[in-house]
């Protein structure tokens, strides 16, 4: 067991929470302050902290981390945080950096959707320094998995979760954790922009259906289909080699079957 401070925010982080609070004493839950979020744009509380009330974890929400935090911890784990550590932070404790990548193929914000968009046939897990520059700090530990013709990116973030805790298990245990550099190439995975969502229906049926799972059950893809806009979650290749969709979402409805979506239409 070690103690540690863990600055998550999004679902992926508050998932590593949550493993790495089963087998280690965590000190604190460094996480972004509570931000409007649904229709209502009411505060909600990141998905981290929600995890962190819950276990009984203190929680540190400053709008942007600063001189002077006290986590009463030597080890940070960062783990889809969302803010940037400043240096003078960096250089007063350890700062563990949990990337859903196999570095230095997709550094930056959506290494998951943009693997599966790209059609990668396997993806992983990173645990590397956190350093000033993006995703660029040196290797601790990695490991590998495949992505599955059928994997959405739900799929993938639960797997590279209960990876990342694992390798985390292996890299608090030793008295030094050892790093390499990266080796390679490094490519760039952009933030998933509103164009990206579009689905353009001359594409080929194979890519259109990598947008989908790339953006399930997250963000959502977005088409027109029968003259109307939907959001679609679930497609396939049809038998004809078409884009099938197989579950979609009018504007102002709920989740459906595209085929009773179709009915509803007729």
């Amino acid at each position: 067991m070690a103690r540690i401070a863990v600055a998550a925010t999004a679902p992926f982080g508050a998932d590593v929470l949550e493993r790495l609070a089963e087998r280690h004493d965590v000190a604190a839950l460094l996480t972004r302050p509570d931000a409007p979020a649904g229709r209502g744009r009411r505060l909600a509380a990141p998905p981290a902290k929600e995890v962190a009330e819950r276990l009984g974890i203190p929680i540190l929400q400053p709008e942007r981390p600063a001189a002077g935090l006290e986590l009463d911890a030597a080890t940070v784990v960062v783990c889809a945080y969302g803010l940037l550590v400043p240096s003078e932070l960096l250089s007063q404790r350890a700062w563990l950096n949990v990337h859903p990548s196999l570095l230095p193929r997709w550094r930056g914000a959506a290494p998951v959707e943009r693997a599966i968009m790209a059609g990668d046939a396997e993806t992983g897990v990173t645990i590397h320094e956190t350093v000033a520059a993006l995703d660029a700090g040196p290797v601790a530990a990695q490991d590998a998995f495949p992505i599955g013709p059928e994997d959405d990116a739900g799929a993938v973030y639960a797997r590279a979760a209960e990876a990342a805790a694992l390798l985390l298990n292996d890299v608090l245990a030793r008295p030094e954790p050892r790093f390499e550099p990266q080796q390679g190439e490094p490519t760039y995975a952009e933030k998933i922009r509103p164009e990206d969502r579009w689905l353009d229906l001359t594409r080929p049926a194979e890519e259109l259906v990598r947008v989908v799972r790339a953006l399930s059950p997250h963000i959502g893809a977005r088409a027109e289909l029968e003259g109307r806009r939907v959001t679609v979650w679930r497609a396939r290749v049809g038998a004809d080699g078409r884009f099938e969709p197989l579950e979609v979402q009018p504007e102002g409805g709920r989740r459906m079957s595209a085929e009773a979506w179709r009915r509803g239409l007729r």
